[in-house]
């Protein structure tokens, strides 16, 4: 497992002042911004012999153009039906580790009220041997010098002065020990109520336990499925790459070679502008990132006490020595402006499932699965979630590692009046997938095993009708 600590914030550090190698890795591992493939780039000699070949394959590209279609829509169906098992193993995780903080919370409130119970005891046992102690002396051993002597006087009236001393003293004694003995019924009484609640807060944990084993007997009973997808997946990959074969081909017979060219070097120009843009943009965020202090200084805040995603074990969590902030600490443009650069300056880093918190990448874990083919619990990045938390963290805003929850964490605006800061969500109640939207039909996501933190074209198929606010 993932453990914070100096080499954690040495090596985000790293990330954060190399982002330069790290754009190119994104420029190079992955499309990092909406330009299409790259179209074919005929010779000079091809060009020339192509004149006549120009009006062949109308028919076919239309047909191979919808056979590519229906291929990417299985795909799309299959990548969405391994996205939820795996978001549905985050929400079991974070279930559990809600469960055993409120088992350890009610524990100590056990702990604490035993204490009281005793001390409350002790308090009434002491009274008791005060007034039993003053009795015996009045009565038996009156001692010279004192109030007991003074008023033992011989004459009736004395005898008299006497006991009514003696029976105001030994009222205000039993008033005192009525006091005590409440106190402690008190006590006893919000010590059977602190055992109820930690035997419910037990039950709860002990539910939670059997979740977390349920979802992963899911995992393991989702392996085999996936195996069965992974083959069908491999086959319409396939057909999907003899399809573009023939599709490029026609395209070729249709278009021309010349038209081909001509594509290309708008296609070229266009690649060239969109990646300057991206590594200005990126450059400038990370540089930002780099030195605001007080966005870690939030971002390590927001994290404070936090107990790790990938802690499986019943051990306790880390101390608070601050308490977590509720909301953003910071508000308006300059909130949404730290937001992106955080995000932004985790470009080109890879992706891990499970992996990332409020300090940067982390571990990832195993799934069972896709994941683990990948080797992601291996390598040391983000899942969709994780970089969410990472980037709101700057701003002191503190996400759960699971989207559908990330879904209810802010307010909720329709999808078409997104703006920049907003976090965008694909599946049922946002349990598939998150990114964070930057403008301009574009967002930074941390897309899936063997991939990287990238910039990408917002894919509207799928994507849920709200937008999440947190930065109002």
């Amino acid at each position: 497992m993932h453990k914070r600590g100096p080499t954690g914030r040495c090596r985000r550090l790293s990330v954060a002042l190399g982002l330069l190698v790290s754009v190119v890795v994104a420029m190079t591992a992955g499309p990092t911004a909406a330009v299409p493939p790259a179209p074919p780039n005929p010779s000079d000699s091809e060009i020339a012999d192509a004149g006549a070949r120009v009006d062949a394959g109308v028919t076919e590209v239309g047909a191979l153009i919808n056979q590519v279609g229906a291929v990417n829509q299985q795909l799309q169906e299959l990548d969405d039906a391994v996205a939820r098992k795996r978001e549905e193993v985050n929400k079991a995780l974070v279930d559990l580790q809600n469960a055993r903080d409120a088992a350890d919370a009610a524990a100590a409130v056990v702990v604490q009220t035993q204490a009281d119970l005793s001390e409350a005891g002790t308090e009434v046992a002491r009274a008791r041997r005060n007034f039993d102690e003053f009795a015996t002396q009045a009565y038996t051993r009156p001692a010279g010098g004192s109030m007991v002597t003074y008023l033992s006087a011989s004459s009736p009236g004395g005898a008299i002065d006497r006991s009514q001393l003696l029976g105001l003293v030994t009222k205000n004694q039993q008033q005192v020990l009525d006091e005590l003995r409440r106190a402690q019924i008190a006590e006893g009484n919000r010590n059977s109520s602190a055992r109820q609640a930690k035997s419910e807060a037990d039950a709860a944990a002990a539910l939670a336990e059997q979740k977390k084993i349920d979802a992963e007997h899911a995992v393991s009973a989702a392996k085999a499925e996936l195996d069965q997808q992974t083959v069908r997946r491999d086959d319409l990959l396939r057909e999907r790459d003899a399809a573009q074969g023939r599709l490029d081909i026609a395209r070729a017979d249709v278009a021309g070679l010349q038209s081909q060219r001509a594509a290309f070097l708008a296609w070229d120009e266009r690649r060239r502008a969109e990646e300057a843009v991206i590594r200005a943009a990126a450059e400038a965020a990370a540089a930002r990132a780099a030195v605001d202090q007080a966005a870690r200084d939030r971002a390590a805040q927001a994290g404070n006490g936090r107990r790790p995603h990938t802690q499986l074990e019943s051990a306790p969590g880390p101390r608070q020595s601050r308490p977590r902030p509720s909301g953003p600490s910071v508000h308006g443009s300059q909130a949404v402006e730290i937001v992106v650069d955080r995000a932004l300056s985790q470009l080109g880093v890879q992706y891990a499932w499970g992996g990332g918190d409020e300090d940067g990448p982390t571990l990832g874990i195993r799934d069972g699965g896709v994941a683990d083919s990948h080797g992601d619990f291996a390598k040391v990045g983000f899942d969709c979630s994780g970089l969410m938390i990472y980037a709101f963290a700057g701003i002191g805003v503190s996400l759960p590692h699971y989207s559908g929850y990330q879904y209810n964490a802010g307010t909720r605006v329709p999808v078409d009046e997104r703006a920049r800061g907003d976090m965008l969500f694909w599946g049922p109640n946002g349990s598939q997938h998150v990114a964070l939207y930057l403008g301009d039909g574009k967002m930074v996501e941390a897309p899936e095993s063997g991939d990287v933190v990238k910039v990408s074209p917002v894919r509207e198929s799928g994507i849920m009708p709200y937008a999440v606010r947190i930065v109002t």
